[in-house]
């Protein structure tokens, strides 16, 4: 497999839209003895306070839920297309419940405070600048409290994206 190299987050070339929405990432947080990931489609790459940043949101129900709300940073990893069924098993099963490494093979890879996966193409190693709850009292479109029927809102997370790493 061929080595991962850093870039400027400026010159990520794929579009975010589908980047995050289509392909998909894990979000991962812990260290390489004690981790968590989940795959999420809901996020977002920009700059924030002059940084360049990412945001995902995490509902309060997952197991990763702890582990990225007590790190300091996280990571967002992109796969190529042939890894959709690890992706699909990783945000349908918990890590309550089966060891994710070992169920899709994906490999965990100690980096800069926090895990990502060695088979991932793109990587987002993130240091967490702020946090919030997203308060259903604040949407302006009531039709979005519809993808919440248990009411488990999300946390809104935002990383300073401190490494970016490309497969070369």
């Amino acid at each position: 497999m061929s080595q991962m190299h850093k870039i400027p987050p400026e010159a990520i070339l794929d579009n975010v839209l589908k980047l995050i929405g289509k392909d998909w990432m894990l979000v991962t947080a812990g260290t390489i003895e004690k981790w968590n990931t989940m795959t999420a489609s809901w996020g977002t790459l920009g700059v924030l306070w002059n940084k360049p940043v990412a945001f995902c949101f995490v509902r309060p129900t997952r197991h990763t839920f702890g582990f990225i709300d007590s790190a300091e940073r996280f990571s967002l990893s992109f796969f190529e297309e042939r890894y959709r069924d690890a992706l699909m098993l990783c945000g349908t099963k918990s890590g309550r419940d089966i060891d994710k490494s070992r169920a899709t093979g994906l490999l965990p890879v100690p980096g800069d405070g926090t895990v990502y996966f060695e088979q991932a193409r793109l990587v987002l190693e993130c240091r967490k600048l702020y946090t919030t709850d997203i308060d259903p009292k604040r949407f302006t479109d009531p039709a979005i409290d519809e993808n919440y029927p248990n009411k488990d809102y999300h946390r809104m997370f935002v990383g300073e994206v401190v490494n970016c790493l490309l497969r070369a």
